[in-house]
């Protein structure tokens, strides 16, 4: 997703131009764009034209309307947004008040305009807008003296880096000079990778070259960590997968995805945060269940308490049309964050999110045991109305 524009008054109210570059830029859409919003944009317009002697004809137009929104329908197997409301821009096609339908489409802007933009959302709109906060892939794709760091985000591939060192070659006798320039060559994709890839996002990191140069790249790096204590990488060595490919140039990138065991690893790797995250919960539910609690009633206890130590929450209750609603989970969040505890959002559209929706769509796993909870009963048929959303 491509950001345009962006203009959010201190009130939150205010505008933002995005264009949609992919498919999976649709479903971040379908994310923000609630009943209320106001849309711009260019759709196609059917105009009758009648003649002098009644006959009609009808033909199509490209107009830009800006509609407020009444319905949003989303076809997960197209990935095609279309919004329903009533047209409140004059327009030569189209008479005030009738209803009209955009489609979204692909590399076309639109405009969004809201009356409040919460922190859900423009956390939303930074995540689909900045390829490092989305790329939950990172590759470095190299050989000796040449390497590429490059962030996979959906089907866009971004090069952050590329290392190009000179090596010097072995000579009778004396490998000095080529071990040291070895060396300097490490050295710099590491640093490569410590400035481009996110690790907090990332969930995996592929390495991939001809030959062993992968596997003494991976040595390095774990032995410098070690050296000067590098907890970024040592906390985070399990994300590192090793590859084989022709090349260090770019392409061979392709290659490397397109071999089945890699693809198979990375999908287990890009869903083992939340999978972690919600089997965790229920081994906690299990062996010591005053730690961990769902639906949103005891969750907000827990929180008032500042006891949330992970938040389990589906996006499917951010697109609420009730509000009141969207605003009690906003604030949750918000709440959870500011209390440092860590917050997971859940994809309704991944396997993990369907589960948790299955308990609600919220849950939390807690710092410290808070056995009163458990004595509450109170009615959560509010929040299962809103799930169902």
């Amino acid at each position: 997703m491509k950001l345009i524009h962006k203009d959010i008054e201190k009130d939150g109210k205010g505008t933002v131009v995005l264009i949609p570059e992919e498919a999976e830029d649709m479903w971040q859409a379908y994310n923000i764009i609630r009943e209320g919003d106001r849309v711009r944009a260019s759709t196609i317009r059917k105009v009758q034209n009648e003649s002098a002697t009644g006959s009609s004809t009808s033909h199509r137009v490209r107009t830009t309307l800006t509609i407020n929104v009444e319905t949003v329908d989303f076809d997960t197997q197209a990935c095609l947004l279309r919004l329903k409301g009533r047209n409140i821009e004059e327009n030569e096609y189209v008479k005030m008040g009738a209803y009209h339908t955009i489609d979204l489409e692909l590399n076309r802007k639109f405009s969004l305009i809201k009356e409040e933009w919460d922190s859900i959302d423009l956390e939303r709109i930074e995540m689909a807008t900045d390829p490092t906060q989305t790329a939950d892939v990172a590759a470095v794709i190299m050989q000796e003296g040449l390497a590429h760091v490059c962030l996979i985000s959906g089907s866009r591939t971004i090069v952050r880096a590329k290392i190009d060192h000179n090596i010097p070659r072995k000579r009778k006798g004396d490998v000095k000079q080529h071990e040291k320039g070895i060396l300097k060559f490490f050295e710099l994709v590491m640093q490569a990778i410590l400035r481009h890839i996110k690790f907090d996002v990332v969930k995996c990191t592929i390495i991939a070259s001809p030959g062993f140069v992968r596997d003494q790249f991976y040595e390095y790096i774990i032995q410098e960590a070690v050296k000067t204590d590098n907890k970024i990488i040592l906390e985070n060595k399990s994300k590192f997968i090793m590859a084989h490919a022709s090349s260090g140039f770019k392409h061979s990138l392709k290659e490397v995805l397109s071999n089945p065991s890699i693809a198979a690893k990375l999908e287990d790797t890009k869903a083992l945060g939340e999978l972690k995250a919600l089997d965790n919960f229920y081994k906690m539910l299990q062996s010591e269940s005053t730690r961990a609690f769902y639906g949103i009633n005891h969750v907000e206890k827990a929180n008032e308490a500042m006891a949330i130590e992970t938040l389990l929450i589906t996006d499917s209750l951010f697109r609420s049309q009730n509000i009141l609603q969207r605003k009690r989970y906003v604030k949750l969040v918000d709440s959870v964050r500011e209390s440092g505890g860590d917050v997971k959002i859940f994809s309704s559209m991944h396997v993990t999110g369907e589960q948790l929706s299955q308990i609600t769509g919220v849950a939390a796993i807690l710092r410290f045991p808070m056995p009163e909870l458990e004595d509450d009963d109170e009615d959560e048929d509010d929040l299962n109305e809103s799930t169902t959303n």
